[in-house]
């Protein structure tokens, strides 16, 4: 599983998340990131910027209840086969 540093704003140390799935939408690429390698954990959907070309790019957590639906339905299919269920 792919490990990626998150650096929460206001915060002063990274936070380390494995990515479950990626996806790209109008552009843009997604990932949803757990906190835990194992087991259950809380997931978050990060949001690159599609202009940002640094290999280091900035994620932003999707808060957007309609962009956060539409991200989802996309990876539905692919999180079911990895047994991995989204509480809405």
């Amino acid at each position: 599983m792919k490990k990626l540093q998150f650096m929460p704003e206001g915060e002063t140390h990274p936070v380390d998340f494995f990515v479950l799935e990626e996806t790209k939408l109008a552009g843009k690429q997604y990932l949803l990131v757990t906190d835990s390698e194992d087991g259950d954990g809380e997931a978050l959907i990060l949001r690159s910027d599609p202009e940002d070309t640094d290999p280091d790019s900035t994620y932003e957590i999707v808060e957007d209840e309609k962009e956060l639906s539409a991200v989802l339905l996309l990876m539905r299919d692919s999180l079911e086969e990895l047994g991995i269920e989204i509480e809405e």
